[in-house]
């Protein structure tokens, strides 16, 4: 079933209940980079477009235009629906395609920021049953970390930032593959379910051809005890007290 929900940033967004709906991961992704006036962004694994479409209303009157590259035709539609609804077809591109072929689709070196939440579980670790949609969104199947930074280094101009959401449990590697690409981790935040509980996520921005040098933001912390979301969460998610 296809339904329509607000993103409360003024955009509205379509998902498909029974394929993979953007979760909070994406969110947060969208909030870590601060962007730059005629910013030229690239969202790697799209999916539906929640990223560029949350990240939009923030890059407005700065002349940024956004790119969601997706290989799900389903999603690719959801997406182009979603920015035709919005009317910004003049500042959200949606393309069809394999982000291991990024180099080939669209200009190399050409965008100064590149955004991705890309599968964080390898082969076929996870839950079994789940959709093919599901599947390729969650698990490596169809594209490695190794091939998102590798792809990611390609399409950013020198000094161009990469923004990753991932599990804090493959750091090592996430860290390996930046270098290898030469893109220099300068920033990264630890997200937290409770204050009490291990980081279940990891927020990280690199830059191409960057100076050694690693920011740790503070820690963010998702639940308050009674499982309402903290202060922070709620100014993120631009929920307003009633």
């Amino acid at each position: 079933m296809i339904r329509k929900d607000d993103l409360l940033n003024g955009n509205f967004i379509f998902q498909d209940t029974e394929g993979f709906l953007f979760g909070m991961d994406a969110v947060l992704l969208a909030h870590y980079p601060v962007l730059r006036r005629c910013d030229n962004v690239l969202d790697l694994c799209t999916g539906n477009g929640a990223v560029p479409l949350i990240m939009e209303p923030a890059g407005r009157s700065m002349g940024v235009h956004f790119t969601g590259l997706e290989i799900q035709k389903s999603a690719v539609s959801l997406a182009e629906k979603s920015v035709a609804y919005n009317g910004l077809g003049e500042s959200i591109r949606i393309i069809e395609g394999d982000v291991k072929e990024a180099a080939r689709l669209l200009p190399a070196a050409s965008f100064s920021l590149v955004t991705v939440n890309p599968p964080y579980m390898k082969g076929g670790h996870g839950l079994a049953g789940e959709s093919e949609a599901r599947t390729i969104a969650r698990h490596e199947v169809l594209l490695t970390l190794a091939d998102v930074a590798r792809e990611g280094s390609r399409m950013l101009k020198m000094h161009g930032r990469l923004a990753m959401v991932h599990r804090p449990e493959r750091l090592p590697e996430i860290f390996a593959e930046l270098s290898k690409n030469h893109l220099e981790p300068k920033r990264m935040r630890l997200v937290y379910p409770t204050a009490d509980k291990a980081p279940n996520m990891v927020l990280i921005e690199a830059v191409k051809g960057g100076n050694p040098g690693l920011k740790i933001d503070p820690p963010l912390v998702v639940y308050n005890e009674d499982r309402s979301y903290t202060e922070e969460l709620k100014r993120i998610y631009g929920i307003k007290e009633v």
